[in-house]
């Protein structure tokens, strides 16, 4: 149990990478919600898979380059290769912004994926909070995200209508260069590390069985979010709610889940319950997939069960960082969170692509259904995961492998 409050120094370097993490999502989530209506403006862009490739190719090649980048700061440090993905990101940005055909924008989009920084952001978290307090930062980052997914829901449209797309594009890549500012001028520096303790190293420790087990739950995660919002849109255009006002339905579930998941987090923390606090986020997602697998297109109902979804879904995208990172050896940190943020970006490409598949032969239901189905499995991989007992800190704030047991 955690007795100290969180140090000037994990406040300062929980908020600073919720801000890098904010900036760049709040510049991807802008392109959004807007690219599919002006994408038959460029030359090939009335091809519909082009388009989905345009929007997928960001995440195939993060899914690529996480792992890779993981492990290159291990070795060279976090921040000189989180500030090369961003200036990396910015590229992209501005090649999509000058884009008059869909092939330039999906290289575009490659290119900002090619900035595959977030396995790194996620690892200077870990390195500058301790253990204690990690789960309370992953959740600062996980909220960074969500809001910028929120406040992107609001503002794309207006900003679509006054800057265009290629402005918007722009508008990303200024973003991303103000992340380098964060990173340089408010992040503090990670401690060294030291190799000296013994201990699984690179990918071996990335593939940790215990390691395995939350890879899959960050798939199955991003899959399940990637599929749902195929269908849900139209499901909230049936219910009434025309598309320009799809934000007043988001905005307020989105905050209000923010507002629900901080008391399981903090018990998770306060408690050493983590491991109970996760199952009972998986059982909530399993329980509204398949509520919503036989839910009609009312409006109340669909907001109370999207509630429930986000609720859970920010649990575990507070939690499930936090366990790797507490899993991991100090060393290899790096490593294991490149694969783990290359599972959860797989996740939202597999997801993208099977839940349109299944939409067009089953529907929504037949969506709902399979994600349910998926949930229902991680739930029994996730029942007899066993979580590291924090053993003594050494200079490099390892965490013993030998030394497990279920929680």
């Amino acid at each position: 149990m955690q007795s100290e409050g969180m140090t000037r120094a994990e406040l300062r370097s929980g908020a600073s990478l919720a801000g890098i993490f904010g900036l760049r999502m709040l510049g991807l989530f802008l392109i959004l919600p807007v690219f599919a209506v002006h994408a038959p403006r460029l030359a090939g862009g009335d091809n519909l898979m082009l388009v989905g490739i345009a929007l997928g190719a960001y995440g195939l090649t993060q899914a690529v380059l996480q792992l890779p980048f993981g492990m290159v700061s291990d070795r060279w440090g976090r921040k000189p290769v989180i500030v090369a993905g961003l200036i990396i990101f910015a590229a992209g940005s501005f090649l999509a912004a000058s884009a008059e055909d869909i092939w330039t924008a999906i290289a575009g989009r490659a290119l900002q994926g090619a900035g595959a920084i977030s396995s790194v952001v996620v690892a200077l978290a870990a390195d500058l909070t301790r253990e204690g307090h990690r789960t309370k930062v992953m959740a600062m980052i996980g909220a960074s995200i969500g809001l910028a997914f929120a406040l992107s829901l609001v503002a794309a449209p207006a900003l679509y209508r006054s800057i265009g797309m290629g402005g918007l594009f722009a508008l990303t890549g200024v973003l991303s260069l103000a992340a380098i500012w964060v990173v340089l001028a408010l992040v503090p520096d990670a401690p060294a590390h030291v190799h000296a303790a013994p201990g699984p190293g690179g990918l071996e420790a990335a593939f940790h069985p215990e390691l395995l087990r939350l890879n899959i739950g960050i798939f199955v995660l991003h899959l399940v979010q990637m599929a749902m919002f195929v269908v849900l849109p139209g499901l909230l255009v049936q219910s009434g709610l025309a598309l320009p006002e799809h934000w007043k339905f988001y905005l307020p579930v989105v905050l209000l889940s923010f507002t629900l998941m901080a008391p399981a987090v903090f018990h998770a923390d306060r408690r050493n319950r983590t491991k109970p606090i996760m199952i009972g986020a998986i059982v909530l997602l399993a329980g509204v997939l398949l509520l919503l697998a036989f839910a009609g297109a009312s409006l109340p109902a669909l907001a109370s069960l999207m509630l429930g979804f986000f609720v859970a879904f920010n649990v575990l995208e507070a939690l499930i960082p936090s366990l790797v990172t507490r899993i991991a050896p100090a060393r290899s940190r790096g490593a294991a969170i490149g694969v783990y943020n290359t599972m959860q970006t797989l996740g939202l490409f597999v997801g993208g692509f099977a839940g349109g598949w299944i939409a067009g032969r089953w529907g929504p239901g037949g969506v709902f259904g399979t994600c349910a189905a998926l949930a229902l499995l991680w739930l029994v991989v996730a029942a007899r995961m066993r979580v590291a007992t924090p053993a003594p800190v050494n200079g490099a704030g390892a965490v013993a492998f030998g030394d497990q047991r279920h929680i």
